[in-house]
């Protein structure tokens, strides 16, 4: 029995693709939060406790890319296609952020407040079109063959665009969370607040993607309903009520501090989960599975001997960066 390349190049993706999410996600998070601290000081700490670590992030950004391109070439040049303007969007808002995440730090004070502002834009611009690309992924996309036939315009839907806002919610709540755990006192206090309204308001949104889904897609509501799947799939639902009941409890409380954080990333998980379980096996939906976009096998090959070397080499460099910058980050000092 031969291996299966398609599949070990589809779960390598998703895994980048996850990496990138929850490590990106809690960065983004601090920029869409800026708005809601006034306090030079406070927004200086927040930045700070990601500062030694938020370019290594979009590693994963970078391996996703690259590997769509190796494994799955097809689906590579129809996502840049039909995903064009919320893509495009994406990379101008992380640059921007990341532009304004150096200069706030040596622009003078009559110009720090407009850094401040192009920082939390540039935070909210890549993470809204980021759910605009998810959104519009999950509705499909026209194609003729594997030729794409829509139009620039038609990742934008109703459905997408909720999608976006969604998105927002859930890299908010990833920051809220970390800010707990890495900073105390007033802002630490200010973050536990937040927090809680945000995990309300994410589970709601999870509930209203998890029935609007179903509705548009009569084959994603087979997949969820119908029998013995119900059975397999129902403990993805139940484990969200359990994360988030659990998640408001522990945000009322003062202690742990790292419990919160952790609890978001099962979220976060479970919403990914879902997704995989909506989707698979397509890789453009609703017609193009992972074997039909997939690249020749001595490619595909080729290319996952180098993936399989770099990728524990990023998962240690990343680790030790996290280690040797651990602890909290007091309001008024630099990071350490």
């Amino acid at each position: 029995m031969g291996i299966d390349l398609p599949l070990i190049w589809a779960v390598i993706i998703a895994f980048g693709v996850m990496m990138y999410v929850i490590m990106d996600g809690f960065d983004l998070g601090i920029g869409i939060l800026f708005p809601f601290i006034k306090d030079r000081q406070e927004r200086d700490a927040m930045v700070n406790t990601v500062a030694p670590v938020w370019d290594g992030n979009e590693t994963w950004l970078v391996l996703g890319g690259a590997a769509l391109f190796a494994a799955f070439p097809l689906a590579y040049g129809l996502l840049l296609s039909a995903l064009y303007l919320p893509l495009m969007f994406m990379l101008a808002g992380l640059i921007w952020r990341g532009v304004s995440f150096e200069f706030r730090f040596k622009a003078s004070d009559r110009h720090k407040p407009f850094w401040d502002k192009a920082f939390a834009c540039g935070s909210y611009v890549a993470t809204f079109s980021q759910g605009v690309a998810l959104g519009a992924f999950i509705n499909g996309f026209e194609l003729d063959g594997t030729t794409f036939t829509g139009t620039a315009l038609d990742c934008f839907t109703p459905f997408s665009i909720f999608t976006g806002f969604a998105l927002l919610f859930a890299y908010a709540l990833l920051g809220s969370t970390w800010l707990i755990m890495k900073t105390a006192e007033d802002l630490q206090r200010r973050m536990r607040y937040l927090a809680q309204w945000i995990s309300i308001a994410l589970f709601f949104i999870i509930v209203a993607v998890s029935v609007w889904t179903p509705i548009m897609h009569s084959q994603v509501a087979e997949r969820w309903f119908k029998w013995p799947n119900i059975f397999w799939f129902a403990p993805v639902p139940l484990l969200v009520v359990a994360t988030t009941w659990l998640q408001v409890r522990i945000l009322q409380k003062r202690e742990p501090h790292a419990t919160p954080f952790v609890l978001s990333l099962v979220l976060i998980f479970l919403g990914y989960s879902g997704l995989a379980i909506s989707m698979w096996p397509y890789v453009i939906p609703p017609t193009i599975t992972i074997w039909a976009a997939a690249a020749p096998p001595e490619s595909m090959g080729f290319a996952l001997v180098g993936t399989l070397l770099i990728i524990p080499v990023i998962l240690v460099y990343t680790a030790w960066s996290y280690y040797v910058f651990r602890g909290k980050q007091a309001v008024g000092e630099g990071y350490h």
